[in-house]
């Protein structure tokens, strides 16, 4: 199925410095996602005529990232061969997992050196969004302050979390700081989108072996230096072979 093309209007520029380097995480199992990642990563299924992982790519070079560091496990030759003969116009690294996948946080630890120290965008891979007014990416390096942020993530509200089936996952304060994750038998107003900036100094004191970022992200929490950006665009959780077919038509409706 191919996403008819509309006439956009072209969106002011919000400032800030895109960070240079991009880490996709790529490496997932994809279970959610069967039959369709029995034989292909999940990276690798189709939306709308084009792979996810190629929908993020797009935003890539849209808003001036200039490299990417992608980490691979299930089916690592299939993504591996993808990103060596489709991807074009971005430098592309890879971060090898297919020996014991590393979890996000862990995805991250092992490739700190790829990515250099620099504040860094962690996308997954999987991800579909539409940017609103302003290019999504290009909004979150407006916001990003270095003094006191050591975390930025992209969030959107519960009620325009398409597809998604989750209660929310975090609470935030009039000023953006992130105050808190979902409470039991209550509902977070914030859906994290798969999109955030981190800064190198996150990645210190990691547990071994595989873990998620919420580690890092409950320090920075604790710390008041964790934020929150809401997205003013479409958001899709494209999670289950369901949802592509409720996403498609979405997108196909405009």
């Amino acid at each position: 199925m191919s996403l008819k093309k509309k006439t956009l209007a072209i969106r002011p520029d919000p400032g800030g410095i895109v960070p240079e380097t991009a880490m996709l995480m790529a490496a997932g199992l994809g279970k959610r996602m069967r039959p369709l990642t029995a034989t292909r990563p999940k990276p690798l299924v189709e939306v709308g005529g084009k792979a996810l992982i190629d929908h993020v790519f797009d935003k890539l070079r849209s808003a001036g990232v200039k490299r990417a560091v992608v980490n691979v496990h299930y089916l690592a030759d299939a993504l591996q061969a993808h990103l060596d003969n489709r991807v074009k116009g971005i430098e592309i690294a890879v971060s090898d997992e297919r020996k014991q996948l590393m979890e996000t946080g862990g995805g991250i630890v092992q490739a700190r050196e790829l990515i250099g120290d620099q504040p860094f965008l962690v996308i997954n891979s999987d991800n579909l969004w539409i940017d609103g007014p302003t290019d999504a990416i290009r909004a979150l390096a407006a916001r990003w302050d270095d003094d006191k942020m050591d975390a930025l993530l992209l969030l959107v509200p519960q009620a325009r979390a398409h597809c998604h089936a989750g209660q929310g996952d975090f609470r935030v304060a009039p000023d953006g700081r992130i105050i808190g994750r979902r409470q039991p038998g209550k509902i977070a107003p914030f859906v994290y989108t798969g999109v955030q900036i981190l800064s190198p100094r996150v990645i210190a004191d990691w547990p071994e072996g595989p873990f998620s970022t919420m580690v890092f992200w409950e320090r920075a929490i604790a710390a008041g230096r964790a934020y929150g950006l809401v997205h003013q665009g479409l958001w899709f959780d494209v999670g289950t072979p369901g949802a592509i077919t409720k996403t498609e038509a979405m997108l196909a409706d405009g």
